[in-house]
């Protein structure tokens, strides 16, 4: 409880304590995932906290997000507040790697330090799984986003994964994202609907107010 006598450094310590001790609830419970982005993430008071107390918070944050069924809601906020803060870690730098440069080569490299970095993480060791999942729907989603014909032995490569379980693994993500996408299972390819430069374009200009 924040005393109404405090003085405002005094808030920002009692807010950035009260920011630690809600970890141990948010990632241990059911909705404690996007209750963590609502409260953190979206509530000005707590967000200044953390930025200005404790901005390692944002590894778990953007961990949150990448994990959220909700994540639309809270990326481009996030990439906002990354863009502001110096703090980096491989979590942020991932996302970072795809929804502001779209760096795909940086993106599974840090994918694979995420995995490190979470295995040793107290709080957010039990997401290893679904971090990795989403993460991996979140590269082919923007990749076949962009691209207009995407060689599935090259998307596999990206994704860690073997041909046949990434061909698997995309006929999911077309149907989860609702992408206007075909498999050519004969040719290796995932086939895009429309014209690529479009989309990228529309990617783009997503993007510019993020700057």
């Amino acid at each position: 409880v924040v005393s109404t006598q405090s003085t405002g450094s005094e808030v920002l310590v009692q807010r950035a304590w009260l920011v630690h001790w809600g970890l141990f609830v948010y990632f241990n419970h059911p909705q404690g995932r996007d209750k963590l982005i609502d409260d953190f993430l979206h509530q000005k008071t707590y967000l200044n906290a953390i930025q200005t107390m404790c901005p390692h918070i944002l590894r778990y944050i953007t961990t949150a997000v990448v994990i959220s069924k909700r994540r639309r809601d809270g990326v481009k906020e996030l990439i906002k507040v990354l863009q502001q803060e110096s703090y980096k870690d491989p979590i942020t730098e991932f996302v970072e790697s795809l929804y502001v440069n779209f760096d795909f080569d940086e993106a599974q490299s840090k994918l694979k330090e995420c995995s490190t970095v979470i295995e040793n993480d107290f709080f957010i060791v039990g997401c290893l799984d679904d971090f990795t999942e989403n993460a991996r729907l979140i590269i082919s989603e923007i990749f076949c986003r962009i691209h207009q014909r995407i060689e599935i032995d090259m998307l596999a490569d990206k994704l860690n994964m073997a041909p046949a379980e990434a061909e698997k693994w995309v006929v999911n993500m077309i149907r989860l994202a609702h992408l206007d996408a075909k498999i050519d299972s004969k040719n290796g390819y995932v086939v895009m609907g429309g014209t690529s430069v479009p989309i990228y374009q529309k990617l783009i200009d997503k993007t510019k107010d993020l700057h």
